[in-house]
């Protein structure tokens, strides 16, 4: 299976288009309009949304995922995907949106997706 992350050489970076193609072709995924920008949340949950804490760079989406997928993607490609103190005590992580091709940001949005649904009947 291809790491989340891996960018083809030659390949544009990922732009906020992409990222709402992606996000609102999963399952009761909607956009929204929040103090922070745009946020794509599954039944109300929040899924993802740009980073704007002045930590976090300049081009960086916030994913929710599980501790532990974020600790396997942070050690696995740490030019993508990246944490800041202040988003470290979160169930989420920091995605370069320069390092990730589609199918990387298909495959982390999934992962957060499962995540934000896990307890759901």
């Amino acid at each position: 299976m291809k790491s989340p992350g891996r960018r083809a050489s030659g390949r544009q970076a990922m732009d906020f288009e992409t990222v709402r193609q992606i996000a609102t072709s999963l399952p009761d995924v909607k956009e929204s309009i929040s103090s922070w920008g745009w946020t794509f949340k599954v039944r109300g949950k929040l899924l993802a949304c740009p980073a704007v804490n002045r930590s976090a760079e300049r081009g960086s989406l916030v994913v929710k995922v599980g501790m532990e997928d974020r600790a396997r993607l942070l050690s696995s490609e740490p030019d993508t995907f990246y944490l800041t103190p202040h988003y470290a005590p979160y169930p989420s992580i920091l995605v370069r949106l320069a390092k990730i091709d589609r199918a990387g940001m298909k495959s982390v949005l999934q992962m957060g997706w499962r995540f934000v649904t896990k307890d759901e009947s």
